[in-house]
């Protein structure tokens, strides 16, 4: 960890603000002035970084940078705390800092509205004492590990997923590295985003706050961490277990023998488009969108409209007339379909619709098109009613 100089005192609002801190003797005054002079970078003020943002506030972690280039939407207020109703619109760093500042006006919050990335990662995180990883996608998370690993910066790890977490610390002198315990990225799309497969709301809260207690220790230098140790939480049985981790002797980044030793394109490692991919055209027609489908239904045309979203997901909204045949149940029931038929193929956002089209594309469907944009264009474009979710 880097060191940073300590401030020689605390002013008497602030011993005052501390007091169940400094009468704890594993923290006491040394210990929250090593918290006050600490720098700690947070990746992300979505999910996991709204509990860390706001409890390394309040623990008084004296500059706290924050990493973020998107907006507060109505769906993030589910789960991302530091933000609230009325900031829908705003900026999430504006937002988060503006939380975190009620909370204690001590600390200094330097805000990096960008999207990391492979040319500003090593400048952006160089002058921190400890990195807090709170991304949710794989190209993110090898970025944030390897300029952690390269700058010698711990990285506090988590992640979340529908009722399951996992934390740990990476990129250690002695420890192992996200590399270690993940080689290689699963393939693109094996893993649905928190958008498609859902998260319960306090999961992140929890997860993040195990972060949040591990940078505080790191910089304390007390207790046990996470280091050598992967944390795994099940929310829905209430079950934690802890896995061991070693540092790989092949790992290609802290291995003995590393080949890695800058930062590399990490969407094209993960084999994701820096770009949000269209959907692929598939069969005769390729896509349409939703005031196209909505011509269609209105002229009656001979066409069979299919939804592969999950039960759980139709009973929240649908379009009328549209069958329901999920995603994983399509392969097996192939056979109820009529391979002359015209078939228009919806979900939530066009994204495992695409999935469906090349099912029947290759299963010798001739007339094939995907809604682009999914139910949540049809809310847009055709009937406000609709509730997006």
């Amino acid at each position: 960890m880097a060191t940073t100089a300590v401030p020689v005192a605390l002013s008497n609002e602030e011993v005052l603000r501390y007091s169940r801190h400094l009468i704890l003797p594993e923290v006491g005054m040394d210990g929250q002035l090593k918290l006050k002079a600490a720098r700690v970078l947070c990746i992300g003020a979505g999910g996991l970084g709204a509990p860390l943002g706001m409890y390394l506030a309040a623990a008084g972690v004296g500059a706290i940078g924050m990493v973020d280039f998107d907006v507060v939407d109505r769906t993030n207020l589910q789960r991302q705390i530091i933000h609230g109703t009325k900031d829908i619109g705003r900026k999430k760093l504006d937002s988060a800092a503006e939380t975190m500042l009620d909370i204690n006006p001590n600390v200094n919050i330097e805000r990096h509205e960008v999207a990391l990335s492979s040319e500003n990662a090593l400048q952006i995180m160089k002058d921190y004492d400890v990195v807090v990883d709170g991304t949710d996608n794989f190209p993110t998370r090898y970025l944030v590990n390897d300029a952690c690993v390269l700058l010698g910066i711990p990285n506090v790890y988590g992640s979340i997923y529908r009722f399951e977490g996992q934390a740990s610390v990476f990129a250690t002198k002695d420890g192992p590295c996200y590399r270690c315990l993940y080689p290689e990225p699963p393939p693109p799309g094996l893993v649905p985003s928190c958008a498609e497969g859902g998260v319960l709301g306090i999961l992140p809260g929890m997860i993040g706050i195990v972060q949040a207690t591990e940078t505080v220790k790191l910089i304390l230098g007390r207790g046990e961490t996470l280091i050598g140790r992967l944390m795994l939480y099940d929310a829905m049985n209430m079950k934690v277990r802890e896995m061991k981790l070693r540092k790989s002797p092949e790992c290609p980044i802290c291995g003995p023998n590393r080949t890695i030793h800058e930062l590399i394109d990490y969407h094209q490692f993960c084999g994701v488009p820096k770009q949000p991919a269209q959907p692929e055209p598939v069969a005769a027609g390729g896509e349409i969108d939703a005031v196209g489908l909505k011509e269609l239904l209105d002229r009656n045309h001979n066409f069979v409209l299919i939804d592969v979203r999950e039960p759980h997901e139709y009973q929240i909204c649908r379009i009328p007339n549209a069958k329901l045949i999920p995603l994983g149940d399509l392969p097996r029931r192939v056979r109820e379909l009529d391979p002359a038929a015209e078939y228009v193929i919806h979900c939530r956002s066009g994204v495992r619709s695409a999935k469906a089209c090349t099912v029947l594309r290759d299963a010798g469907f001739r007339s094939v098109r995907n809604m682009a944009g999914g139910i949540l264009a049809w809310s847009d474009k055709v009937d406000p009613s609709v509730p997006k979710y």
